[in-house]
């Protein structure tokens, strides 16, 4: 029970993140961060960690692409890839 209640939590926070950016567009640090090619980072304190959300602006709206929680302090390059085919299938 007690772990359903954390991930309702962590998802609460995210959402609220998420939020912010999509009503705030363009928003900066420490809520959102360019990647690069295109691609932007939503950064969100959860109790695991940092859960990150990677997302890009196509006909003026955020399409998420991809989201895990980064236990390092530089963005995984297999997220990131993951995250630029994806762009890539949905410009197509």
């Amino acid at each position: 029970m007690a772990q359903v209640l954390a991930a309702l939590e962590d998802r609460k926070i995210i959402g609220a993140d998420l939020q912010t950016v999509e009503f705030g567009w363009p928003i900066g640090m420490p809520t959102c961060r360019s990647l690069r090619a295109g691609l932007w980072e939503i950064r969100s304190n959860i109790k695991d960690g940092i859960a990150r959300l990677i997302f890009f602006i196509y006909q003026e709206q955020a399409v998420r692409l991809n989201g895990f929680v980064k236990k390092t302090q530089k963005t995984p390059d297999a997220e990131i890839d993951l995250a630029r085919k994806r762009k890539k299938e949905i410009e197509q």
